[in-house]
Formats: structure tokens, C-alpha cells, sequence
């Protein structure tokens, strides 16, 4: 009784979002806010992906479940609002990919957590990832500025934090993945390469500064991680990754908030 009544709430919040599309919508202003915002939508493919693990290894730090409640809600709201902004033909048609994407994982994520499905997330939340990287590129390009893809790269940088984080708990976790090593040295290269070419943009100011150079000492962590064969506490990795992410938010909006160079 108790499963059939959690599908039939889940039911009608489903049905609610289908039946308010456009109600909960974000605004958006300019190019720079949809770059952040179409940005913020590949961090929450990773950060979903990251919560679903704790749920399903029984870690409740930081509440996940309210976590990935709120997150779900973001992402849906997020890309409604971006579709509402977009003018240009690719990137109308970049969003409808990601709505393609997004409905039935959606769906994925309304039910409890196996690990049998994690695989399977984990893919099709990595295309849906692709997409996002797509929408966020075509938005930064329309900027025509230095400052677009600053905020580009910045707004990855949030991204990298959660997909780093998801990786090692779905090793954690037992969920095999024999590209494993091979996305982790992927995204860690990535993320300090990025780093060091934010710490050197002439956009930064000196709170922007601060917030990177504090950054470099966090990732630290990861980088200790990935080289070392011992298992590292799910609620660590879950507290370091959400450290970096808030920072690196900051940042982008930083970014972000500056008038367009």
C-alpha cells in the first residue's frame, strides 16, 4: 500500500509539472545570466547523479533526498526558463534535445535508487550532460566577448566538482566501471587546467581571486584521492565536492554579474 500511494503522489507531482510548464520558469535577463544559468544545468546533471548514490548507499549527510528533490525541481525550472529566453534556431533546438533527454530521467529519479539502475542513469544523464554543454557553448558564443567564455569555463568548473564526486561514490558503491580511472583523470585534468586559466583572467577582481585561490586548496583533496588506492568516506567527498561547488558558484556569478567586456 505504502509503494502504490508514493507512485500516485509522485504521479500527481509529475502531472503538476507537465500541467504548469512555464509557471515556475526562472527569469532571464541577458546573455551572461543565461550563459551561468545553461552552465548551472550540466552542474545538476552530476550533482543529481551524486545524490542518487548516497540514497541508494544509505548515507544520509547532507540529506540527500531533499537535495536531489530541490535539484530536480531546479533543473526542470531551469530549462524552462532558458527556453524562454533563446532566440537562436540551435539553441531552441540544443533545448529541445535536453527536454528529449530530460523527461524520462525525470522519471528515473522519482523512484528509489537500485543499483542496478545507477548504470544506466549514469548514461543517460552523461548525454543529457553533452547537451547541456551544448546549450551553455551556444549561449556564450552569441555574448561575442571574453567574458562569455569565462563564464563558461567558470560555470564547468561546478560541474567538474559534482562528476568528480559522483565517480569515486559510484566506485564506492560497487557500481563497476571499467572507464572509471579514465573519467576520473578526464575531469581532474580539466578542472586544473580550467583553474589555472581563471586564476590568470584579467576579468578577476580581488574577491574573485580569493574564492579561486581558496578553490586550489580544496581540490587538493581529489587530487590525493586519485592517487591514493585507499577508500575515502562518502560524507567527505559528498562535503568537499559541495565546498568547491559554492565557491565556484560564486565565482561565476561574480563573472557573471560584471557588464559584459
Amino acid at each position: 500500500m505504502k509503494k502504490k500511494a508514493s507512485k500516485g503522489w509522485w504521479g500527481v507531482v509529475l502531472a503538476i509539472m507537465v500541467t504548469t510548464t512555464g509557471l515556475w520558469s526562472i527569469e532571464i535577463k541577458n546573455l551572461a545570466e543565461a550563459v551561468n544559468e545553461a552552465g548551472r544545468q550540466r552542474m545538476l546533471t552530476q550533482r543529481m547523479l551524486k545524490d542518487y548514490v548516497m540514497i541508494g548507499i544509505g548515507n544520509s549527510f547532507g540529506n540527500p533526498k531533499e537535495d536531489l528533490k530541490k535539484v530536480t525541481e531546479m533543473f526542470e525550472d531551469h530549462l524552462q526558463g532558458l527556453t524562454a529566453f533563446a532566440t537562436d534556431e540551435k539553441t531552441k533546438k540544443s533545448l529541445e534535445e535536453q527536454r528529449r533527454l530530460w523527461d524520462p530521467i525525470k522519471k528515473m529519479l522519482a523512484e528509489p535508487p537500485t543499483k542496478e539502475r545507477a548504470k544506466e542513469l549514469q548514461e543517460k544523464l552523461d548525454k543529457l550532460l553533452k547537451a547541456a554543454d551544448t546549450t551553455t557553448k551556444l549561449f556564450a558564443a552569441q555574448t561575442g566577448k571574453k567574458s562569455g567564455e569565462i563564464i563558461n569555463i567558470s560555470g564547468r568548473q561546478r560541474m567538474l566538482s559534482q562528476r568528480m564526486a559522483n565517480l569515486y561514490m559510484l566506485k564506492v558503491w560497487g557500481v563497476n566501471d571499467p572507464k572509471f580511472r579514465d573519467k576520473m583523470d578526464a575531469a581532474m585534468k580539466l578542472f586544473d587546467e580550467s583553474l589555472e586559466r581563471l586564476i590568470k583572467s584579467d576579468l578577476n577582481t580581488e574577491e574573485i581571486s580569493k574564492l579561486l585561490a581558496q578553490v586550489k586548496k580544496n581540490i587538493m583533496f581529489f587530487q590525493i584521492m586519485n592517487r591514493s588506492k585507499s577508500r575515502f568516506i562518502p560524507s567527505l567527498i559528498y562535503e568537499k565536492s559541495n565546498q568547491i561547488l559554492k565557491d565556484m558558484n560564486t565565482v561565476t556569478g561574480l563573472y557573471a554579474a560584471q557588464k559584459i567586456q
